[in-house]
């Protein structure tokens, strides 16, 4: 068998004295940082564009969704470009739409143009979030579950190095000033640096490499065919859904919880609930990615699945039952985020495992495809909330969800995965 269910050692046949790898993974972190916010910053902007024109919330909130539509249900075809023109312009577009796109925002005086740069801006960011996510997977094929989770994490986290700053220049000089700064900011490193982008060579770590991958890579097309496929993607829809709902909803859920503004102390910091809960999830769902991808080249996919996808819906039970408390509210809300964020690391390295290092880009970024598809859900999450007159029963059917995928994991996913091995 050659696809990777479990631990595997990496091959000697790969030179471990390749450190242009290294640089390329570095380089693709760079990245990801300068494109995290355009999702995880986003929040900052919302008031003070509903204070200026007076616009309703909800309809400002539909350019979030917007630009998550536009990010992930895209990079498949972006990274069918990358497969072939390799990784160096797609950044640069993505960098150029980028920037573009908080430049426009900066600008906006309507809803529609609002609209149209946050499309903009998607479009550029699955450019680069793809193309980064995918070229690490080609670099390390005996690291996959790391490269992928250490790039993911410099998406789930860059924002914490910026939010303060884009804090400042909103309070001194406007939300104008901050979307016109950060965003040229941002675009002009990510173009910088997409120079410095490449693919491996087919022979760059040896023939040996091979023993880590499937058989044979999977066209996109071929992979559409395989049931190992969908099982994955129903598997990441039910696992984004939670997260992405906890994160759409967390305010309201402390606000109604009455824990928003109660002071926590812990580690010798003393926050608001709430935004001590926000500062956790960045960090924690940053953290998680390389962390959890690096167990899962050490004991395998799909046991780290099930370990991380028990432990984030225990821990949504547990936030519907005790999250009341201020200090609990905290720690679980951390611990979800910590089971969550994993997702973005363990699905793409599993993808790779499974279908081969080709068309690595345009294959993840298909399976990424399902955190757009998860985020049609979560407006459920409100009118279920509205029908019932409390959160338990949203917290309830995501965790449900998030215990069901970690048993496909283990009952489902790995049967399925091993037979495909042994078949080609």
């Amino acid at each position: 068998m050659t696809i990777q269910t479990e631990s595997r050692a990496p091959a000697s046949g790969i030179a471990t004295s390749t450190t242009g790898r290294w640089m390329q993974l570095a380089l693709g972190v760079l990245c990801m940082t300068m494109i995290a916010n355009l999702q995880y910053g986003w929040t900052l902007f919302v008031n003070p564009l509903h204070a200026k024109f007076g616009w309703e919330m909800a309809a400002i909130q539909w350019a979030f969704t917007i630009f998550i539509l536009t990010e992930t249900w895209l990079i498949p075809f972006e990274g069918y470009l990358e497969d072939r023109l390799g990784p160096r312009p797609l950044v640069l577009v993505g960098g150029i739409m980028i920037g573009l796109s908080w430049l426009l925002n900066s600008q906006a005086d309507s809803l529609a143009m609002l609209y149209v740069a946050q499309a903009i801006g998607g479009i550029g960011a699955g450019c680069v979030y793809g193309t980064c996510v995918g070229n690490a997977l080609k670099w390390f094929p005996d690291r996959r579950g790391l490269a992928a989770g250490v790039t993911a994490a410099g998406f789930g986290m860059g924002s914490a190095l910026t939010i303060i700053p884009i804090s400042i220049v909103i309070a001194s000089q406007g939300y104008e000033a901050a979307f016109l700064y950060f965003g040229l900011l941002q675009g002009i490193v990510i173009i910088l640096v997409s120079f410095l982008l490449r693919s491996p060579s087919k022979d760059q770590f040896g023939a040996r490499v091979e023993l880590l991958s499937a058989k044979r890579s999977f066209a996109p097309t071929e992979m559409l065919k395989t049931p190992v496929f969908w099982i994955m993607y129903l598997m990441f829809v039910m696992m984004a859904a939670g997260g992405l709902m906890a994160t759409a909803q967390l305010a309201p859920i402390a606000k109604d919880f009455k824990v928003a503004d109660v002071p926590v102390s812990l580690v010798g910091i003393t926050l608001p609930a709430l935004t001590f809960a926000l500062s956790l999830d960045r960090v924690l769902n940053g953290v998680t990615r390389p962390f959890f991808g690096w167990v899962s080249d050490k004991i395998g996919r799909e046991t780290t699945m099930f370990i991380a996808f028990g432990i984030e819906g225990v821990g949504l039970l547990a936030l519907a039952r005790m999250g009341h408390d201020p200090i609990l509210f905290v720690v679980l809300t951390g611990l979800v985020f910590f089971a969550w964020g994993e997702i973005y690391s363990l699905f793409p390295a599993t993808c790779g495992d499974t279908f081969g290092s080709k068309f690595a880009t345009t294959n993840a970024g298909l399976l990424y495809t399902a955190k757009g598809t998860a985020s049609l859900l979560v407006p459920f999450s409100s009118l279920l909330t509205q029908a019932t007159g409390n959160w338990h029963a949203v917290f309830y059917t995501a965790a449900g969800m998030n215990i069901l995928a970690a048993i496909l994991a283990l009952a489902v996913l790995r049967p399925m995965r091993q037979r495909m091995a042994r078949s080609i």
